[in-house]
């Protein structure tokens, strides 16, 4: 990390401190974000209108509970709603739910390397978004680009922030490994275990409809999955039924 960057973030995580020492007051829904909602977040919309309003109250209890910076670039409300509405998607199936191992989100204009720089160059490699370890705990990073991306097609089983969101969900019972010990059941955690393996499997011959970076790891294969559970319910249900009925039984929601 360069030293510009690095005190630049340092600088940021001193704000939010201190922001989120005075105030933790939860704010009235914006009214004017339910058009953005309706426009931009097919889960959303699909929802009956209790449930939409019930989705509209826990995404202003969590912007009341993590900070949202934009870096080099000016926060606009589509923002914090893309944000919000990615945190609540999968821990909608749960009454109450506070992401106790993030405190704030940073927002950057483009894909970013491995340093937090910006990188254009498509022949190298750029990251969509993380959530931190070690000196970055507690924190996600996201390419603003990624996030609208996400929303823009919701056909295509991809959504970068949803995708970092299910890692804090299995991070929260100690490790980032693909087993989720806090929404999932412990009868579902050896059949789970041998399904990863399955469909890593399927994905390294080529004969399978998940995205191939679901291989890389069991962390990468639940967030990847999740982003096809999320997006395209149905499909994942006619095509990889046991998977589907895991990740409805784990995130308690029957989308399909």
């Amino acid at each position: 990390m360069t030293p510009i960057i690095f005190l630049l973030l340092f600088g940021i995580f001193l704000i939010i401190i201190v922001n989120r020492l005075f105030s933790k007051e939860v704010k009235p829904f914006n009214v004017e974000w339910k058009s953005l909602l309706k426009n931009n977040v097919q889960y959303y919309r699909k929802l009956k209108k209790s449930d939409q309003l019930r989705f509209q109250s826990r995404m202003m209890t969590f912007l009341s509970e993590v900070e949202i910076e934009g870096i080099e670039l000016e926060l606009e409300d589509l923002d914090h709603v893309l944000i919000a509405a990615s945190a609540i998607i999968p821990i909608f199936g749960f009454d109450e739910w506070h992401y106790n191992n993030l405190d704030y989100i940073l927002l950057y204009p483009e894909y970013f390397g491995s340093d937090y720089e910006y990188i254009e160059d498509k022949s190298k490699t750029r990251i969509a978004g993380m959530v931190g370890t070690g000196h970055m705990s507690n924190r996600m990073i996201l390419s603003r680009h990624a996030l609208r991306l996400g929303f823009s097609n919701q056909k295509d089983k991809y959504n970068t922030a949803i995708h970092e969101f299910v890692h804090l969900v299995d991070m929260l019972d100690g490790e980032a490994d693909g087993i989720p010990n806090i929404i999932m059941e412990h009868q579902y955690t050896i059949p789970w275990i041998d399904l990863i393996h399955q469909k890593i499997e399927s994905i390294y011959k080529g004969k399978s409809d998940i995205r191939p970076y679901g291989a890389t790891n069991k962390a990468e294969f639940f967030s990847v999955v999740s982003e096809y559970f999320f997006e395209r319910p149905k499909l994942l249900k006619t095509k990889h039924p046991k998977l589907y009925n895991i990740l409805s039984e784990a995130f308690q929601q029957d989308l399909a």
